[in-house]
């Protein structure tokens, strides 16, 4: 056998390991989406927040995507200085399914005044999302905890 074909083989039976212990695991990317989409809302950027929902959301409270949107964009117009807070996270993955619990605050400033939006100091509220791995992106399809 010549040296290029050792490496070759080599490379072949080396690739699949390396690419097992690279590849981010489902809760690592369900991580980093929570992260993403509360700094996007902090950023108030409707395109990067709504790019964390599916298409197929709904809720017990009635709200589709394309409600969602709406009361986002609406929300943003109204609010200024978003800070986000959420900690407690807890993931649970199964299959092509999957849920994110953890407690959130959310403080934002309306007009002159500035507090709470979501939850408080002493009780924060219980957010639960319910995600599916479309492709290879997981996304939001549903959302239970917060009291509107």
């Amino acid at each position: 056998m010549s040296k290029k074909s050792i490496i070759l083989i080599f490379i072949l039976i080396l690739s699949p390991i390396i690419i097992y212990f690279l590849w981010p695991s489902n809760e690592s990317r369900i991580k980093k989406l929570i992260k993403e989409g509360a700094a996007a809302v902090e950023k108030e950027e409707i395109d990067n927040v709504m790019g964390k929902v599916s298409f197929n959301y709904q809720d017990n409270h009635g709200f589709t995507y394309i409600l969602l949107k709406r009361v986002f964009e609406e929300q943003f117009k109204r609010m200024s200085g978003i800070k986000v807070e959420y900690e407690n996270l807890r993931i649970e993955v199964k299959d092509k399914s999957a849920s994110a619990s953890f407690d959130l605050r959310v403080i934002a400033t309306i007009g002159n005044d500035t507090g709470y939006i979501i939850g408080d100091l002493k009780t924060p509220e219980h957010l639960k999302l319910y995600l599916e791995k479309e492709r290879i992106n997981w996304l939001v399809t549903k959302a239970e905890g917060l009291n509107l």
